[in-house]
């Protein structure tokens, strides 16, 4: 059993790591809904028409450019991707903070199955910021069922 200081710590880093988590669900469900109400290649166009003016081979020409050419279908794809993912994200999220018992397991299940897509890719690509969110996915499952233990552990028993 751990000292109550360090059990408050733990529970802090859990509760900003849940909270983080579900902001994050609100982004992504936000830009699902932008997605599915707007035309990408317009918007990055219009973005990026007098940079492509001034210096089209600039660090930002050139990463932009792709944008331009996304299809219909990819980005209600990628609508989709986003709002079944923030939503599940936010309400796993909420649940988790209310302490709804079935939310801590279904939470964990949920954030493993994208951190394991976050590992793989990570693996193929070498991305630092995909290894950074692995392994920020990795501490909030770790938390999410050490504080499910906690809780719900003591109550079994």
């Amino acid at each position: 059993m751990m000292p109550v200081q360090e059990e408050k710590t733990v529970y802090r880093l859990f509760e900003i790591g849940i909270i983080l988590k579900g902001l994050d669900g609100v982004a992504e469900t936000i830009l699902g809904v932008l997605l599915l109400f707007t035309n990408v290649t317009d918007v990055v166009q219009a973005f990026i028409a007098n940079e492509l003016i001034e210096d089209p081979n600039g660090f930002f020409s050139r990463h932009a450019q792709p944008l331009i050419n996304i299809t219909p279908h990819a980005q209600f794809i990628g609508a989709l991707y986003l709002l079944s993912h923030g939503i599940a994200k936010t309400l796993l999220s909420a649940g988790i903070l209310r302490k709804i018992p079935w939310a801590y397991p279904a939470g964990a299940a949920f954030f493993s199955l994208f951190a394991a897509y976050e590992l793989i890719r990570f693996i193929a690509t070498h991305s630092a910021l995909l290894f950074a969110a692995f392994c920020f996915d990795a501490l909030v499952i770790a938390l999410i069922v050490h504080e499910y233990q906690r809780v719900w552990g003591k109550r079994r028993g």
